[in-house]
């Protein structure tokens, strides 16, 4: 195996002080503590990254509703039957709290046998019917258990949805319209947990007016990663390769084998057999993965696991996930589920799958996430990279790879291929914004002090300079930015607070703003994160109004910018990461290597910079040119939308210079206004000419 070739899009260094895993009196960790500070509300949502306790935190909630809060019952709704394990017996008096968690075998319905319908909708019959506390039961048995039923059989109950993100808003969700009518009449409890919710990302997990209802439980990846008593490094790359991902066509060319590293823990997700990056025979390509890491030795009798020796004469066992035949993968998939080998690290060593083993799969041994083609969806990529952020003795590194196509010369699939490329690049921004610290911006002013708890570096606290306060047990940064417009609502505030990173999504998913923003040299940045992302908040939160709308813009454009600019500070003269530093650090540069930290400054950031960097370095010339020509290709002129946005920008520019922008500035950004006026002009004399 060779050294791999990524792309460091991300690599975080984390304190791992053990401070997420220690427990309070009653046997709690921090997220699940705060968790039970909410324990009242009916409407409460979780979202907090895999293995930060959400399940047990469940359980602490569950157990007070049901002996203070006279619920009847508590129904726990799991994605597939794999992840009802995480809700077994759990002697939770042993830790110091009040009572055990228990449920009895036969309400555990993940663990019988049969599909998801009749037999076991007649057992949530009798449960509903029994005296009996806790079921368990799949998101479907929930699903035909309300369709026979109706809600009014849910009342006065507690319905605990794991992985809320499979719920959604779209008219076509079986189990969003469920939980709709739940809350419409307000007579069950309902806590929602996710370790990846992003109302960006595909269709909204939650209406506006429902999700208002919830009260939000928000632990962050920093605060989890960061408390960790062993995992301390966090990378994550794209690696671009041409030709076939399972073998080279030439000596230059590259393929898995040069990011799959046999002694790494790995889970090796496959591309889908639809994908651009498949070759459509899924079971020959798990064959050659196999064959190229060893000789076979055979099956394990006891597990089903392939058995394969390595050059170096080591046997690595590989559970195969992808083989369609059920009596083999049933068997695989229980020796997986096995809870006695879960802290046996030589149990098995790598793992190749296809749609499984992604969301509520608890191997803490994972130490590579590798997965071959692009995926869509960010919340799968977030519960693919949860597979490898366990915490585990000895594991120090952890990393996900994600292996795409590069861009092909021919005309026929470059258009696709740049599209994909375009998307991974989004991804990785996002995941950035997942895994930063997280940022409280208030505006610079002569009489702001100091914020108590807040280390603001060997100096202190200074009234005139740029302060950057740090809390290295949340990761909270606080910066102080002169110009900038603070939110007046509440419901603006909570945004700033909580859902920047959806509207971040959104930005990075829209094409156009990316294309542009990573090929079109000549567009002032300000277009970008004033009038596109303007447009964006506009559409997400329509019902703001134009001054809350900017704060919102210039908040999220501020983080987005932000953690770009502390990653390219995080940088020592060889261009590597520094060894001894984090992203804090990253921003604390960035904030003092400027006189004053401002919201014009941070709006003239182009947010796609550092992904054209890593592009420029990483693909060949001619490719890189051929896909700024596909770009360039579908350049769009001004459209009378973005040219009213403009226009309102030249009536502030206005306000604050005195004078219009004009169309001979020098400054980009100011002629691009003056732009947007004149096409105004000339659409209102063509259509009085009409």
């Amino acid at each position: 195996m060779s050294d791999p070739v990524s792309i460091p899009t991300v690599s975080v260094r984390y304190a791992h002080d053990g401070s997420s895993m220690r427990a309070n009196p009653m046997g709690m960790r921090p997220m699940q503590e705060r968790v039970w500070q909410k324990r009242g509300e009916q409407y409460l949502l979780i979202k907090s990254p895999p293995a930060s306790g959400k399940s047990r935190a469940l359980m602490f909630v569950a157990l007070d509703k049901l002996t203070n809060q006279k619920l009847k019952q508590a129904i726990i709704v799991v994605p597939e039957k794999a992840i009802g394990a995480s809700f077994h017996d759990e002697p939770l008096s042993n830790f110091g709290f009040f009572a055990d968690w228990k449920v009895e075998p036969r309400w555990n319905l993940c663990d019988a046998p049969g599909g998801d319908n009749a037999g076991k909708v007649d057992a949530v019959q009798k449960f509903l019917a029994s005296d009996d506390k806790v079921l368990v039961c799949t998101h479907a048995t929930f699903r035909f258990a309300m369709e026979r039923f109706g809600p009014e059989a849910f009342h006065d109950r507690l319905i605990a949805v794991d992985e809320f993100h499979h719920v959604s808003s779209s008219e076509e969700s079986r189990l969003g319209e469920h939980v709709r009518q739940l809350i419409a009449r307000g007579k069950t409890h309902i806590v929602a947990m996710t370790g990846s919710y992003f109302r960006g990302d595909a269709e909204a997990v939650l209406g506006s007016i429902d999700e208002s209802k919830f009260e939000s439980v928000t632990y962050t990846y920093y605060e989890q990663l960061n408390g960790y008593q062993y995992l301390k490094q966090l990378d994550i790359g794209y690696f671009f390769y041409a030709g076939s991902y399972l073998e080279r066509s030439n000596d230059s060319d590259k393929c898995i084998f040069d990011v799959l590293q046999p002694s790494e823990k790995t889970i090796i997700h496959i591309p889908n057999v639809n994908a651009r990056e498949s070759t459509k025979d899924k079971i020959r390509e798990v064959e050659h993965i196999i064959e190229g890491l060893g000789d076979w030795q055979g099956i394990d009798p006891a597990t089903g696991f392939q058995l394969v020796k390595t050059p170096e004469g080591r046997v690595l066992r590989i559970a195969d996930l992808v083989d369609d035949d059920p009596t083999k993968r049933e068997k695989v998939a229980a020796a997986l589920r096995d809870s006695s080998q879960k802290n046996n690290r030589d149990f098995v060593d790598m793992i190749i799958a296809l749609g499984m083993a992604k969301e509520g799969f608890d191997w803490i041994w994972c130490e590579h996430a590798l997965t071959v083609g692009y995926r869509s969806s960010l919340t799968e990529i977030v519960q693919i990279i949860g597979r490898a952020t366990r915490d585990a003795p000895g594991k120090t590194p952890a990393r996900f790879t994600n292996l795409i196509a590069e861009p092909d010369a021919t005309e026929s699939a470059v258009t696709e291929a740049v599209n994909d490329t375009l998307k991974a690049i989004a991804a990785s921004l996002l995941m950035e914004q997942v895994l930063a610290p997280r940022f409280e911006f208030r505006p610079k002013h002569p009489n702001n002090e100091a914020t108590p708890g807040l280390d603001y570096g060997p100096n202190g606290y200074d009234p005139n300079g740029t302060n950057v306060g740090v809390n290295p047990q949340t990761g909270l940064i606080q910066l102080e930015i002169k110009g900038l417009a603070e939110p007046k609502s509440h419901e603006a505030e909570r945004i700033c607070r909580e859902d920047l990173n959806e509207l971040i999504t959104a930005f990075v998913q829209d094409k156009q703003s990316m294309e542009q923003g990573l090929f079109n040299h000549e567009l002032p940045h300000e277009e970008m994160t004033q009038v596109r992302m303007g447009k964006i908040v506009k559409e997400k939160f329509p019902n703001l109004d134009e001054e809350d709308q900017e704060a919102v813009r210039q908040h999220a454009v501020a983080v987005l910018n932000l953690v770009q600019q502390a990653k390219k500070a995080l940088t020592v003269s060889g261009g590597e990461p520094s060894e001894n530093t984090a992203l804090i650090d990253g921003v604390r540069r960035f904030a003092l290597s400027v006189r004053e930290l401002d919201i014009d400054l941070i709006d003239r950031i182009n947010p796609f910079g550092e992904a054209y960097a890593i592009l420029a370095k990483t693909m060949s010339e001619e490719r890189l040119k051929r896909v700024a020509e596909v770009i360039a290709a579908k350049r769009a002129s001004m459209t009378i939308d973005e040219a009213r946005d403009l226009a309102k920008r030249a009536v502030r520019f206005k306000a604050e210079k005195g004078r219009l922008p004009s169309l001979t500035a020098a400054d980009a950004w100011e002629k691009r206004m003056a732009e947007g006026i004149a096409f105004l002009a000339r659409q209102v004399k063509e259509r009085g000419n009409a």
